[in-house]
């Protein structure tokens, strides 16, 4: 069976050989990963343990339509940045000159110089670019084959593949490592993927299945990687969004990028008048109170139904009667169109709303509360 196969046989008969199976097959894949960002061996395998913990309690949810090398790599890469956030930066700089002192040979000196770089640029890469270098040269996959998985001609996949090398060339070029597309493939190739520590994969498949089983270290990275996941799908859904407010017409926003920190607001500053909006529509709809929603709100607010928003509120009532909060994020322009942007967290603990709240003329001319994809 393929690894899709493995994680549909996992997730719809909870079978722990089909799981075990698939740890074996991605663990090395993974465990290297982790290993280069947080460049420790214990924390690499904490990391990689919350990654396939992740993907078992989430395994009912991926999209057959899903490429498993990506879901892993923005894994790890989530699970690693929650990491690092509680490491000291003495220690990261005490594990970086460590790295650098090992170099000893001229193949080795410029991996050594990759290696550091190398997640955080895949990761600045566009997702289809990403995926084509993640198949190629982490998975060993032919052109053809890289084509076949992406739905590319087996041309139209070397192009891509090459396009992302020369991206990643100039990213490292700006970060002092100058080399080639063709220097790059190689090393990336020969040294990305390493053997993960014996014994690793058969301790992960089966914490990972029980996932309470974990280590409390593992378990709270499991729960801020979850965190970061959720507000980078945030941030991806406000990148490319058009999105469609709560009002009769359609309100286009193109957006090149949004940054939502989990632990402060993005640029900008709400005024005192969105403020009041922001409050005044979510408690109009914790109090399924029509009126009061469309109050304030210009004619194309009004044409709104009752029946759509009681529809609303049918979705969201349960959880903001048992206690919310609005945080203001930040604020996108389009076209002399202001859009702020909300965070609603819920007290009993369900999954952050984003409320995009539009105002044009003293007026409120739309408003989207649309949850974190699954």
């Amino acid at each position: 069976m393929d690894d899709m196969a493995l994680l549909r046989e996992y997730a719809s008969r909870r079978s722990d050989d089909a799981f075990a199976e698939l740890v074996s097959r991605r663990i090395n894949f993974v465990h290297s990963a982790a290993l280069r960002q947080v460049r420790d061996p214990h924390l690499a395998e904490e990391v990689t343990q919350a990654v396939f913990i992740i993907l078992a309690q989430k395994a009912g949810k991926i999209s057959d339509k899903t490429i498993l090398t990506g879901w892993l790599f923005r894994t790890t890469r989530f699970a690693a940045l929650a990491q690092m956030r509680a490491e000291a930066k003495r220690r990261q700089r005490e594990l970086e000159a460590h790295m650098q002192n090992e170099v000893e040979s001229s193949t080795d000196e410029a991996w050594g110089q990759i290696a550091p770089l190398l997640d955080e640029a895949l990761a600045r890469l566009g997702e289809k670019d990403r995926q084509a270098v993640l198949l190629r040269f982490f998975d060993n996959k032919s052109l053809a084959e890289v084509g076949t998985a992406m739905g590319l001609g087996e041309d139209t996949a070397r192009k891509r593949v090459s396009r992302a090398l020369e991206k990643l060339r100039r990213i490292f070029a700006k970060r002092g490592v100058v080399s080639t597309t063709a220097v790059i493939a190689g090393l990336i190739s020969a040294n990305s993927v390493q053997a993960a520590p014996i014994g690793l994969a058969t301790t992960i498949a089966a914490t990972a299945v029980k996932g309470s089983v974990g280590a409390v270290s593992t378990l709270t990275l499991v729960k801020g990687t979850l965190k970061i996941m959720t507000y980078a799908k945030i941030k991806f859904a406000v990148s490319i969004a058009a999105a469609v407010l709560l009002t009769a017409g359609v309100v286009n926003v193109a957006v090149s990028s949004v940054t939502v920190p989990a632990d402060k607001t993005s640029a900008g500053e709400a005024t005192t008048q969105e403020t009041t909006y922001a409050n005044e529509v979510m408690k109009s709809l914790a109090d399924e109170d029509y009126q009061a929603f469309i109050a304030d709100g210009d004619r194309g607010l009004k044409s709104i139904k009752e029946s759509q928003f009681k529809a609303l509120c049918v979705q969201r009532s349960p959880q903001l009667k048992g206690g919310y909060h609005v945080v203001f994020l930040g604020v996108l322009t389009q076209n002399g169109m202001r859009i702020s942007l909300w965070k609603i967290s819920y007290d009993d603990g369900s999954d952050d709303d984003l409320l995009h709240l539009g105002v044009n003329g003293g007026k409120i001319s739309g408003a989207l509360l649309s949850p974190p994809f699954a």
